[in-house]
């Protein structure tokens, strides 16, 4: 199925042979794939990041080291670990009351993957989230970008021209109702989304009906946490890296940053300097976005910001100028003094720009990062990386980088795991790679050395009470009320209970016939209908 065919009707096709044959046989098969295709993407990166740069406006440059790289060393990665991941793993730890037998974990195939691909990092993610799915050995479909089709359909068809028996990997068009017909009309069984939280709720929504497991990498507005014993300068540094990387539109880049007032007016200084300058942008600093209507979000949110006390750090409150020809172009901004509650703040833009926030202290910081809902990346800046690290658990993301924004994520065996409204899943890495197969527990017992089935005598019972006793503590022979466990009240349960109600007929059964003199009558037998 190539790009322009409907999805519709493939799943109810038996699976080729070809099929069977690439989930079923060697891994080291499908590894050999994954390095020719390794070696494709390579020799046309060029040709790659032009059709990236026509589409969504990414210059070659950050298409070859934001894209193309990142996936081609994903690839290397799993040509090395993917067999050693995949392989059976033993179950260690058996009691031994089940002598005899042996356990294992396999992992396997989910089936038919379903991946609705994003467009920022059009060659990047989708590849990596293939990859992840072919070398597990299931079925993929994708659904392109409706942003960044013809990027994704030449990376796709060059995954299919590096090996793949037919039906392994197809492709439906590159529209939003392609996507709702694939997942309405395809037996799935596994989704991979990467996109916006509302779509996500959506994806989520439908996949509740279906009983179908997903993975869901929804969009991040985290912050980048500078502390009060930071290098002031070099966390602005690295901070607008990671606002001007990609035009913003990263879904791991900070989009504020929280700072210690013990650092806040060296950090301020630092950033001004750099927002100032092109940074190596080009154009003044002026970036384009892909997607309409994003360039007035941006400016509205710029404006609401310096209406409630921010201001822009060039002094000039005209983040981006107007063009007749091309209205999203923006210019890379930071709002310094920017109130906590402005809904630049919030992070709810996909742009590059940072909203700038003074904390009182370190734990005031903190604090207030809690307060934002979607942790998908955070960065701390500290002189004690130590502490940092032990700090990480209590940020709420998936990723931490300390000292660093958004370039550490790029590491081939790091995994992506968002939280609450930045989804659920894993993609990417050693867990990534997992999440494409099920566990299934495989368990042998011997002919010839196992346990009875029948009833135990009492002398083989009370050796297991004493051999419980010596392994885990305990006969069993203890009362509840001696350990001072007391059970509630069950007389409201008691009384609804057929013994119960037996028991109280009796009862005034017996109170009748002390005031008569008379016997109940003989017990009625209900038999059974013919």
């Amino acid at each position: 199925m190539g790009r322009g065919q409907s999805a519709r009707g493939y799943s109810s096709k038996m699976p080729t042979d070809g099929f069977v044959q690439w989930s079923e046989g060697p891994i080291s098969r499908r590894v050999q794939w994954a390095g020719r295709w390794r070696k494709l993407i390579a020799q046309s990166a060029n040709a790659l990041c032009a059709l990236a740069e026509r589409e969504v406006g990414k210059p070659d440059w950050q298409g070859l080291t934001g894209d193309v790289l990142p996936l081609l060393s994903s690839l290397k990665w799993h040509e090395k670990n993917a067999a050693k991941i995949l392989r059976p793993q033993r179950l260690g730890g058996r009691p031994v009351w089940l002598l005899g037998q042996r356990h294992e974990v396999r992992r396997v195939p989910i089936g038919t993957v379903a991946i609705i691909a994003t467009w920022n990092y059009p060659i990047q993610l989708l590849g990596v989230q293939v990859a992840q799915a072919l070398i597990a050995g299931n079925r993929v479909i994708v659904k392109p970008s409706e942003v960044s089709p013809r990027t994704q359909e030449a990376l796709l068809r060059l995954a299919v021209r590096a090996g793949l028996p037919e039906g392994v990997l197809t492709w439906t068009d590159a529209t939003r109702q392609a996507g709702a017909e694939l997942l309405r009309n395809t037996k799935i069984d596994h989704v991979v989304f990467t996109g916006s939280t509302g779509v996500g709720r959506q994806v989520a929504a439908w996949a509740a009906q279906e009983l179908v497991p997903t993975s869901l990498e929804l969009s991040g507005n985290d912050s980048a946490i500078v502390l009060g014993d930071a290098d002031p300068e070099l966390a602005a540094r690295s901070i607008w890296q990671g606002v001007v990387m990609n035009a913003g539109q990263t879904c791991m880049a900070p989009r504020r940053a929280i700072v210690s007032r013990a650092v806040y007016r060296r950090f301020c200084m630092a950033l001004e300097a750099l927002a100032a300058g092109t940074g190596g942008l080009g154009r003044g600093g002026v970036l384009r976005l892909a997607t309409p209507g994003a360039g007035q979000t941006v400016h509205g949110l710029v404006a609401e910001a310096v209406r409630m006390g921010g201001r822009v750090a060039v002094g000039v409150n005209e983040p981006a100028p107007r063009t007749d020809d091309d209205p999203d172009r923006v210019r890379a901004t930071a709002v310094l003094d920017c109130p906590a509650d402005a809904s630049l703040a919030r992070g709810g833009h996909f742009g590059p720009v940072l909203a700038v926030i003074v904390a009182d202290d370190d734990e005031a910081a903190i604090r207030l990062h809690s307060k934002f809902d979607q942790k998908l990346s955070t960065a701390v800046f500290t002189a004690d990386a130590t502490g940092a690290q032990r700090l990480a658990a209590r940020l709420g993301s998936g990723f931490v980088t300390i000292n660093d924004c958004v370039l550490p994520t790029s590491h081939p065996g790091a995994s992506i795991a968002g939280i609450g409204p930045s989804g659920w899943g894993v993609t990417r890495g050693r867990d990534g790679l997992l999440a494409m197969t099920r566990a299934v527990c495989v368990s042998r017992t011997s002919t010839w050395l196992r346990l009875p089935a029948r009833r135990p005598d009492a002398p083989t019972l009370r050796r297991m009470r004493q051999m419980m006793q010596f392994l885990y503590g305990g006969d069993g022979s203890a009362s509840l009320e001696s350990l001072g466990v007391r059970l509630g009240d069950t007389s409201a349960a008691a009384a609804d209970s057929p013994t119960s109600t037996a028991a109280s007929t009796g009862s005034a059964d017996a109170e009748r016939e002390a005031k008569t003199g008379l016997a109940a009558g003989p017990a009625r037998t209900r038999h059974p209908e013919t």
